[in-house]
């Protein structure tokens, strides 16, 4: 069938059945803690279930993944210590939800090592992945080799890694050294020389940067969490917490519960808390990355074109004018503020039938009408997909706005790729929209998926390290 499904599926947590409803489920704060969620399937926002449609089948489909989950930034990682001491230093007693404090320390054994890097969850998070989309595609015949792209820092190249891992769980054939291989592409990573032929194009944007508006959500988390450190104090004797405890302790939850499995943090607020703390995530990302920025979509345009026309081709087709066939599953790897561009690209998350719901209020309360959820797209691991058939976040599917005709609410191929070809409008061209018209070498094309290697984006292959890769 060739139909191409612009449904779009977002990719949170995998607790969540994609077509369950949160109105019948017990409420999970992991399932709301922004960036710092481990992986969970997003709820269906549309009432699209995430199967393909009867008599249909997926020949094709690409991905851009946010690496798996991590350790803590650095920056991150000092808020903890500095939380860690405050309670060791003080003399006090807690009490109630509290009680565990004085005992609490930071989920951190190797300090000069661990931060940035992928935790355990993390690469479980990307093996998964490449079982499940091995078990629902079945793309790749056994045996064949599988390239993946990655941008260059190593936790987004150890999630590519693990997921190719995963992809080629059959094993490898020591008696055939070209066979059933797994190759990751790379390239630079958050660099202002490859523009838009990279996986992190908006730090090739130098207008982008002036379109972020992402401190909005620092006037938000002033309603909150000074009130939150006030009910909190109630637990507390001899030591007050104040609002920057209470931003370190709920990033607390969803970090501490991947990479040790304690979920202590994530019991002492309320739901009613959680919602305004997710909500300061979401103003982050939709004024930072997010359709907020003017220049979002110019930067998440090139992937967007890029695998459109990949769509067009049709899987193991040569693209007019490259070398170089990508396997019919193309997987992307990258760091959360490059998903949010590619949504701005398609055009998804910034309208609504309810009124006043767009562009998101920074006065609050949370919309609760509002697609765009940080939770649901920017997850560790989470992903925005598009299947020659459908298209999804997260595995939960968005339909193309003004193009759901097709089974499933999927969009024809031809009128996806019209409507692709529109978007190009409101995006601009890279080159001049970012301001780059004088930079020698300046591109607004992303080639990686169809040249290598790729001059302009700089990449270079590593063969995937599989244990049993060598004769003995």
């Amino acid at each position: 069938m060739n139909t191409a499904a612009a449904l779009l599926s977002l990719a949170c947590f995998a607790l969540i059945q994609a077509s369950g409803s949160r109105a019948n489920a017990e409420f999970n704060p992991l399932h709301h803690s922004g960036p710092a969620s481990p992986y969970f399937d997003a709820p269906a926002q549309f009432g699209i279930p995430p199967s393909t449609p009867v008599r249909c089948s997926v020949d094709q489909a690409a991905y851009i993944v946010r690496h798996g989950s991590r350790f803590p930034e650095p920056g991150s990682f000092t808020g903890w210590q500095s939380l860690f001491a405050k309670l060791q230093n003080a003399t006090y007693t807690a009490k109630g939800p509290l009680a565990f404090l004085p005992s609490w320390v930071p989920p951190i054994d190797d300090g000069p090592h661990q931060p940035l890097f992928l935790s355990s969850t993390g690469s479980k998070e990307a093996f998964d992945l490449g079982v499940d989309l091995r078990k629902r595609y079945r793309l790749t015949k056994g045996g064949d080799n599988f390239t993946v792209w990655s941008a260059g820092q190593q936790r987004v190249v150890d999630t590519a890694t693990y997921f190719t891992l995963g992809y080629l769980s059959q094993g490898n054939y020591l008696s055939a050294a070209d066979e059933n291989r797994g190759h990751v592409i790379t390239m630079p990573d958050s660099v202002n020389y490859t523009f838009a032929d990279s996986l992190t194009p908006s730090a090739g944007c130098p207008a982008y940067s002036t379109g972020d508006t992402s401190s909005k959500a620092t006037t938000f988390r002033g309603t909150y969490q000074g009130k939150i450190a006030d009910r909190l104090n109630q637990y507390l004797d001899g030591l007050r917490l104040n609002a920057t405890d209470i931003g370190v302790m709920q990033d607390l939850c969803g970090f501490q519960a991947e990479v040790s499995g304690d979920t202590r943090f994530c019991d002492i607020f309320k739901e009613s808390e959680w919602l305004d703390y997710e909500y300061t995530q979401d103003l982050n990302y939709y004024y930072g990355s997010g359709p907020g920025n003017p220049f979002s979509a110019t930067t998440g345009y090139p992937w967007v074109k890029a695998v459109t026309e990949l769509l067009v081709t049709g899987p193991k087709q040569t693209p007019s004018g490259s070398h170089f066939v990508p396997p019919p599953l193309i997987m992307s790897f990258t760091h959360d503020n490059n998903l949010p561009p590619v949504v701005s690209a398609l055009g998804l998350w910034n309208t609504s039938l309810f009124p006043s719901v767009y562009p998101l209020s920074t006065a609050g309360p949370p919309n609760p009408h509002r697609a765009f959820r940080s939770s649901y797209l920017v997850s560790f691991r989470g992903y925005i997909a598009l299947e020659r058939l459908s298209a999804q976040i997260n595995n939960a599917v968005v339909p193309v706005p003004g193009c759901a005709s097709g089974p499933g609410s999927s969009c024809p191929l031809a009128s996806f790729a019209t409507y692709v070809h529109s978007r190009a409008a409101v995006a601009g061209d890279f080159v001049e929209t970012c301001g780059l018209r004088d930079v020698r070498n300046a591109t607004g094309a992303l080639d990686i998926f169809t040249t290598f290697p790729s001059g302009a984006a700089q990449t270079s292959i590593l063969l995937v390290p599989l244990p049993y890769a060598h004769r003995p």
